[in-house]
């Protein structure tokens, strides 16, 4: 066995350990599921701890509305041929509800207003934990939280409260009316994702993949045009051959420019790169240098 592929199973396994934990230690998990490449893997894994058996948590989506319309037609795609649970938690109707401010600005990001949408769901349903696909390198704020991450009544998180995990021991007891965030991967990295998705043949959703896109060049950045971005006069227009690394809101994720149509292309790709995904893609979290972090204690994934 290659390097890699001994790598790769130990990670698999510390995964699919966490997630049987998840199932065993919680009443009522649920796993958030994007339709991106790293929610993609989670249901991988979750397959290969509980089959032939049905997922002991369903998939939940908080949708804002502003998604690229190939992440959602692959989550479609994949909770059907699952045969899994699928609940979809609209931020459209959250801000109905609760009469939401969304945020201003040329390319504006609803990512804050998720967390309305994600407490809902957590309320509505009962849930006592949630796995996300969060992984430590792509920000600072990410790489402080635990692997059994425990949020409050509100979905707040305090860094400053983590519990330890030392010898992978995980600690899910928690207050009546508090909750928590579980990270399987947590422990990889982007080209870890890749190596993966690539040893299994994982499907993905085709903008990951190379391929042309009208964008406006903002700040060095290919932002493509959609209903809720056009382009004004002042706007450079381009049409390029591009792949996205990471999928967030269209409004605030950026395209790489890249000839990249293979799995094999991206991890070459990834392994010539030193900017994170999200530092390279994310608008939204370079509005301040903690705009992660302070997302994460009002209660984001």
């Amino acid at each position: 066995m290659s390097t890699t592929n001994n790598y790769l199973e130990q990670l698999e396994n510390e995964a699919i350990y966490i997630l049987r934990e998840t199932a065993a230690q919680f009443e009522k998990p649920a796993l958030l599921f994007s339709g991106g490449k790293d929610s993609i893997v989670l249901v991988h894994l979750a397959l290969k701890a509980f089959r032939p058996g049905k997922f002991p948590f369903p998939l939940v989506h908080i949708d804002t509305g502003h998604n690229f319309p190939e992440a959602i037609a692959f989550r479609d795609y994949l909770a059907n041929k699952i045969g899994e649970k699928l609940i979809v938690a609209s931020v459209e109707d959250s801000i109905k509800k609760y009469n939401l401010k969304e945020t201003a600005g040329r390319f504006p990001s609803r990512n804050s207003l998720q967390t309305y949408a994600l407490l809902d769901a957590i309320a509505d349903n009962e849930f006592d934990a949630c796995i996300g696909g969060a992984r430590r390198d792509e920000e600072k704020a990410r790489a402080k939280e635990r692997i059994f991450s425990v949020r409050d009544d509100f979905g707040q998180w305090d860094p400053k409260l983590q519990r330890p995990e030392l010898w992978d021991i995980l600690n899910g007891k928690v207050q009546k009316g508090h909750n928590v965030r579980v990270f399987p991967i947590s422990n990889w990295t982007e080209l870890d994702v890749w190596n993966y998705i690539q040893k299994y043949e994982i499907e993905l959703p085709s903008l990951y993949f190379a391929h042309n896109r009208e964008c406006i060049v903002h700040h060095d950045k290919l932002v493509a045009t959609s209903s809720f971005i056009q382009p004004n006069q002042e706007d450079k227009v381009v049409v390029e051959q591009v792949r996205y690394r990471t999928v967030g809101d269209m409004t605030c994720t950026a395209a790489v420019p890249s000839n990249a149509t293979t799995i094999k292309d991206i991890i070459d790709d990834i392994i010539q790169t030193r900017i994170s995904e999200r530092g390279q893609t994310r608008l939204d979290d370079q509005l301040s240098e903690a705009a992660m972090e302070d997302r994460k204690k009002q209660g984001y994934f």
